[in-house]
């Protein structure tokens, strides 16, 4: 009787040990799955190109109007050494046109005059015009003088003689920047040409 008090006492001591050890315990919910890493951090950031900044709208320069051309240099011609020329090119300019024939020896009289003021004056464009003779003879004359440093003309036909309103050699034509002008008869010796060309600039 005894031994079986001693048996229940130990099954009943076993089951209090086991619904001790089952009440007590806290399960720990599960830590959640570590995020998958996008990808290895950039060590440095892109930097994206600055935009360009937009260029200055360039002001125009101040430019001259257009220079209207006089009904005299309206005309196309050809220089001695075979280039074209265009009388257009000389408006808004002022001018010293000389008109010589390779013949005329009060043209070939006042050839020095003409170069040397050509030379002393720059800002005057100097055009000689020769005429009623051949090419080959102009080249000859202009050789001989000396005075091929300044824009010679061959007008063989008389076209520009005819346009400037020129009948005889030697005859001198001195435009203004405004297309105006007056007209000297040759020779004229350096003295009276620099006076003219002086009278041209205004000074």
């Amino acid at each position: 009787m005894i031994k079986l008090r001693a048996a229940v006492a130990l099954v009943s001591v076993a089951l209090l040990a086991c619904a001790c050890g089952t009440e007590g315990s806290v399960t720990a919910d599960a830590a959640p799955p570590a995020a998958a890493p996008s990808g290895p951090a950039s060590t440095s950031a892109s930097a994206s190109p600055a935009p360009s900044a937009s260029p200055e709208t360039e002001t125009e320069a101040d430019t001259d109007p257009p220079v209207a051309t006089p009904a005299a240099l309206a005309f196309s011609a050809k220089t001695l050494d075979g280039e074209p020329f265009q009388g257009a090119d000389l408006a808004g300019k002022p001018v010293v046109f000389w008109f010589w024939a390779p013949w005329c020896p009060k043209c070939r009289s006042e050839a020095p005059a003409v170069k040397a003021a050509a030379a002393a004056f720059g800002d005057v464009e100097f055009v000689g015009v020769a005429g009623l003779d051949t090419e080959a003879a102009m080249k000859e004359f202009v050789q001989g003088t000396g005075t091929g440093d300044i824009v010679q003309l061959a007008d063989t036909k008389g076209a520009v003689w005819t346009k400037l309103g020129v009948s005889r050699q030697s005859t001198f034509v001195f435009m203004k920047p405004d297309g105006s002008t007056t007209k000297a008869s040759g020779p004229l010796d350096r003295d009276a040409l620099d006076g003219h060309v002086r009278r041209l600039l205004g000074r």
